[in-house]
């Protein structure tokens, strides 16, 4: 796991002492909200309906228990108890007072932590595989990767100050479970002719306002050429790209009005006359900072007879092994998702007790690290089968139990209208009231993976474009109205949902998408997933059950 070296400390502690003397001058009165908002957001600080909000960095959604005992803290001491962790392997505080942000991140920075290029247009924090390193099928560990672009687009000068915030994602394995497709630039890895690592990169994915796929820009990179050509991008991004209109100002937008093979062009132009600058990564350089990513020291163990056991005594144990268990690369060991999704619960937050007991439960049982994954869960990813039914013992008195991982009750929510001032309608309540509905017919019914994404606006920070069924929350003369997508899908078979019809008020929507599930239900053949289902039928059948034939 990577540590801080001496210019991490620095530049951390530097940035939130420049930022203790900014919020004093805006105290004061020094400072207009003008003039403070752009810095503010430059260290992840929030304006939103009832109080500040401060984001939180995890780069590569990687935490030691350590720093989640830090975060438990200052959930208590400067929030309500609790913190909300989100798409972007962040996590988000609701509930802070301006005077407290120094203090609060000079306890960051003692942490190793920060909120640097959480919010802005720059660059933002570098997403990965939540299973990296302990996934048998990956071509190679992303995580040292994604922290030498991190390293890289830290305070980038030429890039702090972009037509429009920027993500990266990148994916070490064919299987995606990083949602590249829909990231101003994927990085998929794989095998170069010479047997050589490098990436196909993709580029122009995005969702909001005008939902996009990346398409292809190049077929193989070498890794030695990552950060040139990374810049290459940024830099044609930032020289053409729009600054005249929020809404098209993504690089998604300007790939679009170009077409792809200009774009190409643009950026091929661009790198050749900085492919062999100083940004060409040195193989003795990628090493140094891989070996900061050395797995732990595994013990020697087979595969346990006793966790086999464990799951037919135990039919509870059983469900849960089977929905949030992920096979491990090391013989003998599994990889752990703890569920942030109890039935009627908020999706993502997790209250201060419950990180300082997952910080204990990362020391016993997976050598002190916790991982953030993109559906607003955690993952325990070293844990011995042998150890496997203590744990899940001691996580379901905390209510981190719920076997539910890709499954109808593991929904992604937004903090909508109940907190974002961007929110149009509130998605919190929603997603309660359909994990009650639903986890009664998934235990009934046995539905398999189908995955339920609600935004409270178009901003679709819950990526409701990519779920099996998306729910868009909006504001229709007055009153909140609930548009529902069919069909998206975020993984390696990535698709946009499509709007199936007019949108249900708040006490429509519930029953809405009962209807689409028992609906599917009756059409469902040898357990397909939802989504299969769906592209083998279309959606006639289920837009006649939501609206009659109209």
């Amino acid at each position: 796991m990577y540590a801080y070296d001496g210019l991490d400390e620095t530049l951390v502690r530097e940035r939130a002492t420049q930022f203790r003397g900014q919020v004093a001058r805006r105290i004061s009165g020094e400072l207009s909200e003008d003039d403070f908002k752009p810095l503010r957001l430059r260290n992840g600080l929030y304006l939103q309906l009832h109080a500040y909000m401060l984001r939180v960095a995890i780069p590569y959604g990687v935490l030691g228990s350590d720093q989640l005992r830090a975060l438990a803290r200052i959930a208590r001491r400067y929030d309500r108890g609790y913190g909300h962790f989100t798409t972007r392997q962040n996590i988000q505080f609701n509930w802070i007072r301006l005077a407290d942000t120094p203090d609060i991140l000079d306890e960051l920075a003692a942490a190793e932590m920060h909120a640097i290029q959480t919010s802005g247009n720059c660059i933002r924090n570098t997403t990965t595989d939540q299973f990296a390193g302990v996934a048998a099928d990956e071509i190679e560990d992303p995580r040292p990767w994604a922290e030498i672009i991190r390293q890289w687009s830290t305070l980038h000068p030429e890039f702090s100050f972009l037509p429009r915030k920027f993500k990266i994602a990148i994916s070490g394995s064919p299987s995606d479970r990083t949602a590249i497709a829909v990231h101003d630039i994927g990085l998929s890895m794989l095998h170069g002719p010479g047997g050589e690592t490098g990436f196909k990169v993709w580029v122009g994915g995005g969702l909001g306002r005008t939902p996009m796929l990346a398409e292809a820009l190049r077929d193989f990179l070498p890794g030695a050429d990552l950060l040139s050509y990374l810049e290459a991008i940024l830099r044609v991004f930032n020289i053409e790209g729009r600054r005249d209109n929020l809404y098209k100002s993504r690089i998604k937008i300007l790939v679009s009005t170009l077409g792809i093979d200009r774009f190409r062009d643009l950026v091929e132009a661009e790198w050749a006359q900085i492919r062999d600058s100083a940004l060409r990564l040195d193989e003795a350089e990628v090493s140094r900072i891989r070996a900061r990513f050395s797995p732990p020291a595994y013990e020697a163990t087979a595969e346990s007879g006793q966790f086999a056991g464990r799951r037919l005594e135990d039919a509870a144990f059983a469900r849960w092994s089977a929905a949030n268990l992920f096979p491990h690369k090391q013989p003998g060991y599994a990889a752990v998702t703890v569920s942030l999704k109890p039935v009627g619960g908020i999706p993502g937050d997790m209250a201060a007790d419950q990180m300082d007991a997952l910080a204990g439960l990362a020391d016993e049982y997976s050598h002190g690290e916790i991982r953030v994954t993109h559906r607003q869960n955690l993952i325990l990813a070293h844990v011995r089968q042998d150890s496997l039914y203590d744990l899940w013992r001691a996580l379901d008195s905390l209510g981190l139990a719920t076997p539910n991982l890709m499954r109808v009750t593991d929904i992604i929510a937004c903090p909508g209208l109940d907190f974002c001032g961007l929110a149009t309608a509130r998605s919190i309540p929603v997603a309660q009231r359909l994990s009650e509905r639903l986890a009664e017919i998934d235990e009934r019914h046995d539905l398999g993976e189908l995955t339920i994404n609600i935004s409270g606006c178009i901003n679709s920070c819950a990526h409701h474009h990519v779920g099996h069924i998306g729910i868009l929350g909006l504001e229709k003369a007055g009153a909140e109205s609930y548009q529902v997508t069919l069909g998206g899908s975020s993984a390696e078979d990535a698709s946009l949902g499509k709007i199936i019809g007019r949108g249900f008020g708040a006490d429509e929507i519930v029953t809405a998408i009962e209807t689409i599930i028992v609906t599917w239900l009756e059409l469902r053949q040898d357990g397909e997933r939802f989504l299969d289902s769906l592209r083998r039928i279309g959606p006639a059948p289920f837009r006649e059950a939501l609206y009659g034939r109209e």
